[in-house]
């Protein structure tokens, strides 16, 4: 059996654009399905996928080590996460075939089922007002639907400090939903790699009273050490790894022995192998892992056939529930969730496939994209997030002209 050719589809999800692609080989309606969606890069990583093509066409999709080689190593440029993702892409559409040839799903294959359901905690569900009562009001909402953990970002557009103003609110906000969900529910604050050291650590010592599960990338990741040293100074536990891209930065996180809750991106790390490394390196340490999940529903999948074969698996992230509403139609079927537990697939590979009807409907737009560091982003209104800017950039050719 022989990869013929790899296709992609971009689906315009409001907020991010979403990356699928589906494997073809010789074998007549044998192919695989994956994802390679990052913030802002769709277009970047469909013309890697295809510059890629060379290393992973003619060669045997049951040869995952010597694929996942081929597009890694022997490029010997790094490419950072644009590169991660489009190596994920092919790399899990491989094991989608692979289940498919075997008629098993993929976590029989790396160890066999260990959970019955795998715990999920929501996110995107905050998608209103950066007020205390908002916060509160939606997250009584996700408790109502069953969720036992919610993460939030709090900190609107904070970048390395913020203002005493800024603090209060953010400090506010996280004591409202404490006080709307109770004490029982797991809350995980958002930092999405926003501070300094010394502001994480400000943070991080006020937000001890609302019992926190996590504080999450509070610095910017390419300081392991900046990371490190937050997590020794805090009470509250860190959580971090979502940005890597190679087993040696968990390696250099994990040698520091302040960080234990970590949180791999099967895209940004090239697929689920690498993945699952990542899971029992952790496990090597005593360490807990939340593999970190924001992409479109073929991730989820991915996701949860990792997990389902993960002894050490805290908890898993989803978005999918807080989406658009037609991304229950882009696969079949969808993710099901029953009083806060991912329920797990039973069926060859990663358990779905793609509604190519449907991704026809949702084409891709330049605006679809979060700006995380612009006041409002917590709304993710995609295309609509972009129209002051639009307004802005008339105005100013009016008056030059």
């Amino acid at each position: 059996m022989r990869i013929t050719k790899a296709t992609t589809f971009i689906v315009g999800n409001p907020w991010k654009n979403w990356l699928f692609v589906r494997v073809d080989t010789d074998q007549a309606g044998l192919y695989g399905i994956g994802e390679g969606t990052l913030n802002g890069f769709a277009k970047s990583i469909e013309a890697t996928i295809h510059e890629l093509a060379p290393r992973y066409e003619d060669q045997d999709p049951f040869q995952i080590e010597t694929i996942y080689q081929r597009m890694t190593r022997d490029m010997y440029s790094d490419g950072g996460q644009i590169h991660g993702n489009a190596v994920a892409a092919i790399e899990t559409a491989c094991w989608d075939i692979i289940g498919k040839v075997t008629g098993r799903p993929i976590y029989d294959l790396l160890g066999g089922r260990y959970h019955e359901s795998l715990p999920a905690y929501a996110n995107g569900w905050y998608a209103g007002p950066r007020t205390p009562e908002s916060f509160a009001e939606l997250a009584r909402v996700v408790v109502a639907r069953g969720y036992k953990a919610l993460k939030f970002d709090p900190f609107g557009a904070a970048w390395r400090t913020m203002d005493p103003v800024e603090r209060k609110l953010s400090i506010d906000i996280i004591a409202a939903v404490r006080e709307a969900v109770g004490p029982d529910v797991q809350i995980m604050v958002e930092g999405h790699r926003r501070f300094s050291v010394a502001e994480a650590i400000w943070i991080g010592e006020r937000i001890v009273e609302y019992a926190p599960t996590w504080f999450e990338e509070p610095t910017d990741h390419t300081k392991i050490d900046a990371t490190a040293e937050v997590g020794r100074r805090l009470a509250v536990p860190v959580a971090a790894g979502e940005s890597f891209t190679t087993t040696h930065q968990f390696a250099e996180l994990l040698k520091t022995n302040a960080v234990h809750i970590l949180q791999p991106d099967p895209s940004n790390m090239g697929g689920i192998w690498r993945t699952r490394m990542v899971c029992a390196m952790a496990d090597a340490n005593y360490a807990v892992v939340a593999p970190h999940q924001a992409q479109g529903p073929v991730s989820t999948a991915a996701c949860v056939q990792i997990g389902a074969c993960t002894p050490n698996l805290l908890v898993q992230e989803l978005f999918d529930e807080f989406n658009v509403e037609w991304e229950r139609e882009v696969v079949v079927p969808p993710v099901e969730v029953v009083d806060g537990r991912i329920q797990i697939p039973t069926g060859p590979g990663l358990g779905i496939d793609l509604n190519w009807r449907e991704i026809e409907k949702h084409p891709y737009q330049v605006s679809n994209f979060l700006p995380l560091f612009a006041p409002g982003w917590e709304r993710r209104e995609g295309a609509r997030q972009s129209l002051p800017d639009a307004a802005a950039a008339v105005d100013a050719a009016d008056q030059t002209a």
